[in-house]
């Protein structure tokens, strides 16, 4: 039950922007935050009951709490457009840290599946690590000015929709590039001492 309950707040949060400008069409700012709340309440209460690093997770989560807070005291929706900038600056935070104590976030990840890289490898993994950072200061500048600037109209659109886009753009490059070097590896001779 846990688990479901994280995969669904997990896809809620997902659709955020999308979620937060069709149900303010048809509900109050005050009931949106109402349902923000407590959806970040179950969401910190399936995390904390989890094992592993959860961090980044209870931060956003505690995030939505003053998010909805906010919302319900100033009496604006104005508030909900600030969580896709939290949640890149998130993430910028936990790639760039990674870089300084190490191992970097995406050389952790592809130890997952090979525990001992080669060198090039963990090499090529701290590159790819300092590219998400730049994507995620980019993406992060970006939703701040939507939240900031642009109508809940184009907030929507591009932190719901065109974000995803740009990410799976860049995950998909880099997949094809990872393939061209990992080829290219395979295929330089190994020196023996």
């Amino acid at each position: 039950m846990n688990r479901v309950l994280q995969v669904m707040t997990g896809l809620v949060l997902a659709l955020y922007p999308l979620l937060i400008f069709f149900g303010l069409q048809v509900m109050e700012p005050a009931h949106m935050a109402g349902m923000l709340l407590a959806m970040a309440l179950l969401r910190m209460a399936s995390l904390r009951a989890s094992p592993g690093g959860r961090g980044a997770q209870l931060v956003l989560a505690a995030v939505l709490l003053v998010i909805a807070a906010f919302t319900l005291v100033a009496e604006s929706p104005n508030g909900f457009r600030y969580y896709p900038v939290v949640v890149n600056i998130v993430f910028l935070s936990a790639f760039f840290a990674s870089l300084i104590k190490g191992p970097p976030v995406v050389e952790r990840l592809a130890r997952l599946t090979e525990p001992h890289l080669p060198q090039q490898a963990v090499v090529y993994t701290r590159k790819v690590t300092i590219l998400w950072c730049v994507f995620f200061l980019f993406n992060g500048t970006i939703a701040l000015y939507t939240a900031a600037f642009a109508s809940f109209e184009a907030w929507a659109y591009y932190n719901g929709f065109l974000a995803y886009i740009l990410m799976a753009v860049l995950f998909s490059l880099e997949w094809l590039v990872r393939r061209y070097v990992r080829r290219r590896v395979d295929a330089t001779p190994q020196r023996t001492q």
